[in-house]
């Protein structure tokens, strides 16, 4: 990022052809980038992360091969992989801002999603371990909750036997034991994509409606303390078909449903994008 634009001197009447140019480009970067942003690339400090928790013969590149600490780590210890979405933010009302990144381990099941979160803390002008929270991976995004803290709020997702279960969780930051940091996800909004199940999507006929299949691109809202997502979902007018004369069968179907469950097919859902308020939990369609 350019953090300054300095000319000591101006320049000379006549310009050489290639600088008219220049000078256009860095007026227009300047311009595209946002005052205070703070851009997260995924290779960004890496070796400087690793080394809070691993020791420098232990790293290669964004992996350390045996991380200290890690959390009921087998004897051989366990390798930890920084990977990209990463997210800072001040998570705590009080304290310094927080910087979230997710990593891959071996030592990590299908359960907890290959990987979790590794957690810092930016304290005069470095980084400090607040330890690794297994499973609590995502597509996150920092959203202000008022002018002395931000929310971390992120899209999650796990596969099992066919189902693909997605949600936008809210996280939450707590002190925790030996000067960490606890994390735990509370769900706002789930999904259940049921079509590697049954070869289409499933409502259950006694649930009220809406019912969510799938959720995606997560982006802060257009109030304070909100954010947006699209869906896929099946509203009142879908569910008294399924569950009344019913759509048709779906060539793909696998199996038999549970009695009281009705086929969606791929085509009959609804889309639209959706607006959470974090505060109230209240969910509604973005008009």
């Amino acid at each position: 990022m350019v953090d300054d634009l300095a000319i000591a001197k101006p320049f000379p009447p006549i310009l050489p052809p290639i600088l008219p140019l220049i000078l256009t480009l860095i007026l227009a970067l300047l311009g595209a980038i946002p005052f205070g942003a703070k851009p997260v690339r995924a290779q960004d400090n890496d070796r400087v992360l690793l080394s809070t928790f691993c020791d420098a013969a232990n790293i290669k590149g964004s992996t350390c091969k045996r991380a200290k600490g890690y959390p009921n780590a087998p004897k051989r210890g366990c390798d930890v992989s920084l990977t990209g979405g990463r997210t800072r933010g001040k998570f705590l009302a009080s304290g310094n801002p927080l910087f979230v990144v997710p990593y891959e381990s071996g030592c990590e099941a299908h359960t907890t999603d290959n990987g979790g979160v590794a957690l810092f803390e930016e304290a005069g002008g470095r980084y400090v371990f607040k330890g690794f929270q297994p499973g609590l991976q995502g597509d996150c995004i920092a959203v202000a909750k008022d002018e002395r803290q931000d929310r971390l709020v992120c899209l999650t997702g796990h596969m099992g036997q066919g189902i693909l279960e997605s949600g936008i969780a809210l996280m939450s930051f707590t002190p925790g034991a030996a000067n960490g940091i606890r994390m735990s996800l509370d769900m706002l909004l789930t999904s259940e994509d049921s079509n590697g199940a049954h070869g289409s999507n499933v409502v259950t006929c006694k649930e009220r409606p809406p019912k969510y299949f799938e959720l995606s691109k997560l982006a802060t809202g257009p109030r304070k303390d909100t954010v947006t997502v699209e869906a896929g979902y099946a509203d009142s007018e879908t569910f008294r078909t399924a569950c009344g004369k019913g759509f048709p069968k779906p060539a793909d179907a696998i199996g038999d449903l549970v009695p009281g469950d009705a086929y969606v097919p791929e085509g009959h859902e609804k889309h639209g994008k959706f607006i959470i308020d974090i505060a109230s939990r209240k969910v509604s369609p973005q008009n």
